[in-house]
């Protein structure tokens, strides 16, 4: 499975951001996806996750209410929207899907908000 994440970007606070990623290969072993973020020199942190059928999703408590995770499985694309976006919100953020025996990670996108 590949993953590509595209949407990051620079935005004033309280703007808006679609981060995009779209996945290929074998695609029918995903069991589930998500958003993960990182800034430097601290742990990776889970954002948003979805299952396969995109009928649950769960959020970190930070982004709850701001952040929006779906997925178009007929485009096997998966996207996150990020309304109300605060400063605190800079960094990388990583797609992120699994299958029963293996991760599988993108290569990042940048989101930076400015205050």
């Amino acid at each position: 499975v590949q993953l590509v994440e595209s949407g990051g970007g620079l935005v004033q606070a309280g703007g808006s951001l679609r981060l995009s990623c779209a996945a290929s290969g074998s695609t029918s072993e995903i069991v589930a996806m998500g958003w993960y973020r990182q800034a430097p020199g601290k742990q990776r942190e889970l954002v948003a996750a979805i299952t396969s059928d995109g009928g649950s999703t769960d959020y970190a408590g930070s982004v709850k209410g701001r952040f929006t995770i779906s997925k178009d499985n007929a485009k096997n694309t998966m996207y996150l929207q990020m309304n109300n976006l605060k400063p605190e919100d800079t960094t990388m953020y990583y797609c992120n899907a699994h299958s029963r025996v293996r991760t599988y990670w993108g290569q990042g996108t940048q989101v930076t908000v400015s205050s």
